[in-house]
């Protein structure tokens, strides 16, 4: 079994938190915030803020380091730290090569009821996150181990 780490990145803007569609057909549909692998000697911030870019073409500050999860599919394990982050710049873009490579198809700033209606990864961005957001002493909390639905 392999195994990874990545990092990825809550941006939240005016109440509504960044989200990337990824499609690929017959195979799944879901949206999540924007996260990936970390590439060589990155720090998990450092790749978070990349990631961010190569599938939004936003510019993004990692901050806070506020979830752990850890994820499973039969060959590979991942280790994936999630930020709260800030919106610095930039223009919503999903033509990157990266993005492509991943079947992003689309990014948008999405509310909580928007999240709801939607299948959505991380899933603690459908529950507690609005509350563990708010809280300065949270993190980093560990989410456990979940199986990947979608690879």
């Amino acid at each position: 079994m392999r195994h990874r780490l990545s990092a990825g990145l809550f941006v939240e803007h005016d109440g509504r938190v960044l989200m990337v569609r990824s499609v690929l057909p017959g195979r799944y549909d879901f949206w999540v915030a924007p996260g990936g692998g970390v590439q060589g000697t990155e720090t998990l911030a450092e790749a978070a803020t990349r990631e961010v870019r190569e599938e939004t073409g936003l510019h993004v500050q990692a901050e806070r380091l506020l979830y752990i999860e850890e994820l499973f599919q039969p060959e590979l394990r991942v280790c994936k730290f999630w930020f709260t982050g800030r919106l610095r710049g930039g223009t919503l873009n999903v033509t990157a090569p990266e993005a492509r490579a991943e079947h992003i198809t689309e990014a948008a700033w999405l509310t909580r009821e928007e999240l709801q209606a939607r299948t959505v990864y991380p899933p603690v961005l459908q529950s507690r996150y609005w509350d563990d957001r708010a809280q300065a002493n949270a993190g980093p909390i560990h989410l456990g181990l979940r199986a990947m639905e979608a690879w």
